[in-house]
This record gives structure tokens, sequence and C-alpha cells, in this order.
């Protein structure tokens, strides 16, 4: 679909969030349409997790994005999904590559939402590729299990912080979970929380920069709860990490379910989301290093930028190898 004024920021980049969004809507249906293929009850696909998402170049306004989506691999009881953006200039004709996504789905039943429904196998042209997918199953599958163990802070105003603080730029936002945010089953899409988390990360990343900001990569998205319909969620962000040129957000969706079933708040989403400041041409800007305060602060900078050194070795030893082929 052609890009629109309200799918992008001030500069014209259209937000992270959109396009994670429409991710999402490409996987769910993909996923929804081949755990139906075969006679048994009827479900729909619940995201359960998306891997690391680089976004390679920005999309503007007048754009067209086109989604495409592929499953290329099914255990028992989930459907991983394989998503490619491109981003097309109708004016010049100019394409581009925007994202490539790995998401993970499981199937729910109508009936019964609380029940996983077994996953129609597919065909696999090699047996390597069913064993490369077994392997990315087993190593998701572990990620998820030890980010919910590790849940479970809060973030609290501060008045009066000083720029350039953890505290000066955090952020929350509350959200009303209504009929059109939800699915089927009254469940919240995962594209719906993906896109309310990017404007959370992207307020606090403009609260510290005071400039024009872009979404560059979010770390693995983890959907550990439902949330159901009626329920208040509270979305809040902080920044963790600054390198000269980055910056890591954490992000996490807590879930207030008042209707029908009133229970504790829990944490149902998680996430790094990471941003880069840009000028009004566009370029790189230096960013400003974060003050930590506290013993957890210290900690959560030193954990980020574990990740991001973990991260540029990694593209450094990909530049590598494309370089040698």
């Amino acid at each position: 679909r052609i890009m629109r004024p309200d799918d992008a920021n001030v500069a014209g980049n259209v937000h992270g969030g959109t396009i994670l969004k429409m991710i999402e809507e490409a996987g769910a249906i993909i996923s929804t349409r081949h755990c139906n293929s075969q006679a048994g009850e009827p479900c729909v696909a619940a995201l359960a997790r998306v891997e690391r998402t680089d976004f390679l170049s920005p999309v503007c306004i007048g754009e067209v994005a086109n989604v495409s989506a592929e499953i290329t691999y099914t255990s028992r009881h989930s459907v991983e999904v394989q998503v490619n953006v491109m981003s097309e200039n109708i004016l010049t004709g100019a394409k581009k590559v925007t994202n490539k996504a790995t998401l993970w789905y499981v199937p729910l039943s109508l009936k019964n939402v609380n029940k996983v429904l077994e996953v129609p196998p597919i065909q696999y042209a090699r047996k390597e590729q069913e064993d490369e997918g077994k392997k990315r199953y087993e190593e998701q599958k572990l990620d998820r299990l030890e980010t919910k163990q590790r849940n479970g802070d809060v973030i609290f105003p501060i008045i009066n912080p000083e720029p350039h603080t953890v505290s000066y730029s955090q952020s929350s936002l509350i959200h009303l979970v209504g009929p059109s945010d939800c699915t089927l089953l009254g469940f919240v899409h995962g594209g719906v929380t993906m896109k309310l988390m990017d404007e959370v990360a992207g307020i606090v990343a403009a609260r510290h920069c005071k400039t024009n900001i872009v979404t560059a990569s979010v770390d693995a998205i983890n959907f550990h709860e439902k949330i159901k319909k009626g329920s208040v969620i509270t979305i809040s962000g902080r920044m963790t990490f600054t390198s000269n040129k980055s910056m890591e957000i954490e992000v996490f969706v807590d879930a207030d379910p008042f209707v029908d079933e009133p229970q504790e708040r829990y944490r149902a989403v998680s996430a790094f989301f990471t941003y880069v400041s840009l000028s009004k041409e566009g370029k790189p800007l230096p960013v400003p290093q974060l003050l930590t305060e506290t013993e957890d602060e210290k900690r959560r900078f030193e954990e980020g930028k574990g990740r991001y050194l973990q991260t540029k070795a990694k593209r450094q030893a990909q530049m590598q190898q494309a370089a040698q082929q």
C-alpha cells in the first residue's frame, strides 16, 4: 500500500511501528491460512515472537510498500514466517529492500482460546532446510524462556530529572484495548502492540536527542501473555545504552485486564528498540551520551553495550563473508 502522511513522522520518514504492523499482518494471514488448510478445528494464528529486525532503509511518504511472506518452518505447535518489505518510488520506479523479519506464530482454537492446535507440516525442498529450521526453533524457544524470567522491572516517574539521564527521557503510554485492536479471538493483534511500542520508543529517543530520529532495528520481541479486549495496557520505555550514533531503548507492555475476569497486572510483551539520530538532510548525527545514575542503570548500560558489540561483530563478519564471496 502507499505510505501516507499519517504513517510518518514530521520529517516524512515512515514510523518503524507502521512497518512492523504491516509485517505482522502479512505473517498472521499466511499462518492462519496454513493452519486452517486441513480439516479440523478452525483457528487463528497468534504472534508469539519476532526475531531481530533491521530497518535497512527508510520508507518515505508517497512510496509504495510491498510486503511478502513465506512459511519456512513448522513444528508441532508453531509456524515460522519470513517476511520481506520492499519500497517502490512510483515516480522513478526505483525499488529497495527495507526490511527482513522472522516471526513465530501459534494456532489458537476459535472454540477454546487457551487451546493450542497442531500445525500441518510443510514440505521442504531439502533435508537441510528442516534441520536449520529446527535449530532456529530451539534457539528462539530458549531465548523466550530466559527473557520471561528476567522480566519484572517497573518504570517510576522522577521529578525534575537532569537532561540526558534515563529518568529525563523515559516515557509511558496508556491504551484501552478496543474491538478494532483485536483478532477474532478477542485478543490484541501483535502488530497493534508493536506499533504502540515503537511510538513510545520513538518518544524516548526524541526526548534524549531533540532531533529527528528513526528506528534502526528491533531486538527480539517476545509475546509472553495474550492481552484481552477491554484490558488497559501500559507501554513503558527507557533508555538503556548509547553509542556514538545509536540508542538502545527497552520497551515493555503491562496489562490490567479489568473486563470480565479482573486479575493482577502482568508483563505481556518486552523488546529492545535501536534508534539513530538524523539531520535535516538525513545524515547520521552524534548521540548525546546517556548519563547513568543508579547501579541498575549502570548494569543495564553494560548489558546494552554487550548487545551492541555482539551485533556489531556479527555485522562485520557478515560483511567480510560477503566480500570473500
